[in-house]
């Protein structure tokens, strides 16, 4: 487990990148580092862990080899968790172990409160998880899942934007928002579609 593999996953503002151990058939871990850390957090531990396992560390957006986010965005603790959920996905991974170093177990206790059908094992290195008090539980679960879920769900239908006539276009606006008149649209517009060749 000395030799490494680098791995990258394509984000909407460029990549996450991980490193990997071990063979992709074995039981999947995905390792997170800690606040202002990256993958190599696991250098030293992933060489003295049991050979059967493919060991993934990835590094956070924005520290290691991933893409930093977009100028002015911030880092909110729930988008660390999309990453996660991002990169289970890329690698198909249905249900896999969550090893957590420092914030990265804190971001593994969150992911396993809202996705527990898909982590198997928990392990945290200093760190406690991730805790809400019992009558915040419910409520806060459904939101925050639906949120990452909806993100994820919109990232993967991305298109190319579609072309429309002048006409097709207002139409459209007018449909999505009852509220607007067809001169009120037509000035919304002016400013916010873009002619192009096809439209």
């Amino acid at each position: 487990l000395g030799m490494f593999s680098e791995v990258k996953f394509p984000v909407p503002w460029g990549h996450l990148a991980a490193k990997a151990w071990g063979s992709p058939e074995g039981h999947p871990v995905l390792c997170l580092h800690g606040w202002l850390d990256n993958a190599n957090t696991f250098d030293r531990l992933i060489p003295l862990l049991p050979k059967d396992c493919y060991y993934v560390a990835m590094d956070f957006s924005g520290h290691g080899l991933s893409s930093h986010r977009p100028a002015g965005s911030p880092y909110h603790f729930l988008d660390y968790v999309s990453d996660v959920r991002r990169v289970a996905a890329a690698l198909q991974w249905r249900r896999f172990t969550l090893m957590g170093h420092s914030m990265g177990g804190a971001v593994a206790g969150m992911f396993s409160f809202l996705y527990p059908e898909m982590v198997d094992k928990l392990i945290l290195l200093e760190n406690l998880g991730f805790l809400l008090a019992p009558e915040d539980t419910e409520a806060w679960l459904r939101s925050k899942r639906m949120v990452i879920d909806r993100l994820l769900s919109l990232e993967a239908r991305q298109q190319a934007p579609k072309a429309h006539s002048p006409e097709a276009a207002l139409q459209r606006l007018l449909e999505a928002n009852r509220h607007l008149t067809a001169e009120g649209g037509a000035i919304l517009l002016q400013r916010g579609a873009t002619e192009t060749p096809a439209g």
